[in-house]
């Protein structure tokens, strides 16, 4: 869009002020409204964005072992560029306007270690290779009658679900909390972030949302929005969703599962469809890599301490490097129908990913599956039986080791991102490993 076509949407909607923000390492949105004044000049020339949220943890800790920024820098501004293409109204705020940043180094770089960036190099590299990503993000998430108030005067225990019981595709507990859901579907498709499904999953208050599907580096514009969106939209129903990977030991855990094919560069044909075989020898040799790869790159498909709490047996979760055809045990599901529908599901993905470095992550493997025109091993049937599966990484610490070294993640996605990356996941493991947990004090405190 140019700034005339923007501000004519800004004269229809009349619209009073503007929302910015860039993602983060964590893939939480970081950003500021700003005068409809102010947004003219930026539109035009950017604007300075303080680098900290680069150099800082989910809670707003400073990192103490990253080098692109710092004590050592004085953490300055980097260069931030409205994208105009990205403009929403904001249905539940009426008279504001959203955009999303790009940033950029002080040589007019794109930030090697901004997740939108990382994503959109790696989109690129497919598109100069003829390619043209396609990606869909289903998330699962749980949904409590707390307020950020009452979670922390609770301690986060004893919350109260949106609804009782273990009730999956209940159409009744859908409907009993309509108010909501009915919000939630309605002002999503009002923001850009349009869903194709929406059903309550197994456990209490957890519901399943499934994104249309979308170029790849706008479906993950539409996954961070969307777990903005479901926030601030359900804190106005008294209600606050989670996306942790695994809240509750003895509950199901929340996927974020990623649909993903390369379709010709005209957009006209799925290059995973193949009329006569259930997939084409392309999407054999993406699976393969996926396969290949995956366990020196789940740190950036399970990016938390908590992600390892959900990858466990028989939990409707993966844990070793798996692929099979409509397979929901597996790591990689290979989805094979019409043209339009043929696709990978990344499964080992959790709610609590950064989409961009997901989708990056899955990318890089696939891609590098196709140049090296691998093969995908033979397909599983139970993933949790497969003892000749390579193994992932059981926690943070041994897949950020594995990343570190990947010469595939350096490839595809730049050291200085790797080095980056690795640090901050080095960071949170330790963060970790310095508290003192609930389960330690009522198993020592007294007995020990």
């Amino acid at each position: 869009m140019t700034l005339a076509e923007v501000l004519d949407k800004f004269e229809e909607n009349n619209t009073e002020r503007v929302r910015l923000a860039a993602v983060d390492i964590d893939g939480v949105l970081r950003g500021k409204y700003i005068s409809i004044e102010k947004f003219k000049s930026a539109a035009d020339t950017g604007l300075g964005f303080c680098d900290v949220i680069f150099g800082w943890d989910i809670a707003d800790a400073l990192y103490d072992n990253v080098s692109i920024t710092g004590w050592h820098t004085g953490y300055p501004d980097v260069h931030a560029r409205i994208d105009l293409s990205s403009l929403r109204m904001v249905p539940w705020e009426p008279g504001t306007a959203f955009f999303l940043l790009d940033l950029y180094d002080n040589h007019g770089n794109p930030l090697a270690v901004s997740p939108r960036q990382v994503l959109q190099r790696a989109v690129q590299l497919a598109e100069q290779r003829h390619f043209r990503p396609f990606a869909a993000v289903e998330y699962e998430f749980w949904m409590f009658e707390d307020t950020p108030r009452t979670l922390r005067e609770k301690g986060f225990r004893n919350l109260t679900p949106l609804s009782p019981g273990m009730f999956g595709y209940s159409v009744l507990r859908a409907s009993q909390n309509s108010p909501l859901v009915v919000d939630l579907i309605e002002q999503l498709k009002g923001f850009q972030v349009p869903l194709e499904g929406f059903h309550t999953e197994t456990g209490p208050g957890v519901y399943e949302a499934a994104i249309h599907v979308d170029r790849a580096a706008s479906a993950a514009d539409r996954a961070v929005l969307f777990k903005t969106a479901v926030k601030e939209i359900a804190s106005r129903h008294g209600v606050t969703p989670t996306f942790m990977a695994k809240w509750n030991t003895d509950l199901p855990g929340s996927s974020g599962h990623l649909h993903q094919s390369l379709w010709s560069s005209d957009g006209k044909e799925n290059l995973f469809f193949d009329r006569e075989r259930r997939m084409s020898s392309l999407m054999n040799h993406y699976i393969a890599g996926l396969i290949q790869f995956m366990p020196e790159l789940q740190v950036m498909y399970c990016p938390t301490v908590n992600s390892y709490k959900r990858t466990v047996p028989g939990t409707w979760a993966p844990v070793n490097a798996t692929w099979g055809l409509d397979n929901r045990t597996t790591a990689v599901r290979a989805i094979s129908g019409s043209e339009k529908s043929t696709r990978v599901e990344l499964r080992l993905t959790g709610a609590d990913i950064n989409p961009y470095l997901a989708l990056a992550a899955s990318l890089a493997a696939g891609l590098e599956g196709i140049e090296q025109r691998l093969e995908a091993p033979a397909p599983t049937t139970n993933a949790y039986m497969a003892r000749e599966a390579p193994p992932l990484a059981a926690n943070l610490p041994e897949a950020t080791t594995r990343f570190q070294s990947s010469a595939v993640a350096r490839k595809w996605l730049g050291d200085a991102f790797v080095d980056h990356y690795a640090a901050t996941r080095r960071w949170e493991a330790r963060q970790f490993e310095r508290a003192v947990t609930d389960w330690e004090l009522a198993r020592y405190l007294e007995s020990i």
